[in-house]
């Protein structure tokens, strides 16, 4: 059931949101009645309360609402997934050969006319 939650919610948020872009664009703007109210006609909504919401309002907020809900459930679940391997090469078993010793070479008898003897080892 898990597995198919996270789809069924994204999927649902798609949509929720094209719905809410939707409405948005085809509801009546705030500014058209300012226009009316410097011109063209009486209005009382350029600074008072513009009335109650209408049917348009409500039901953009209402799927506002579930686009919230559906973003903080959506980052819950992608939060809380287990951990997946993302490649083929996360599931190998790393073999790992022992360091060999280091292997200093044996040393050489310096030449008589040579100064490496005055180097300190």
């Amino acid at each position: 059931m898990d597995g198919m939650l996270f789809p069924l919610v994204l999927t649902l948020h798609l949509l929720v949101g094209a719905v809410v872009i939707g409405l948005v664009l085809i509801q009546h703007g705030k500014g058209a009645d300012m226009g009316a109210a410097f011109g063209s006609g009486a209005s009382g909504s350029l600074f008072g309360a513009s009335g109650s919401a209408n049917f348009m309002s409500r039901t953009t907020a209402w799927f506002a609402a579930v686009f919230f809900a559906t973003s903080l459930g959506l980052s819950y679940m992608a939060s809380n997934r287990p951990k997946a391997a993302s490649s083929v090469m996360d599931t190998v078993k790393v073999q790992t050969a022992p360091i060999p010793a280091k292997v200093e070479p044996p040393a050489q008898p310096a030449p008589a006319d040579s100064k490496a003897k005055d180097i300190p080892k």
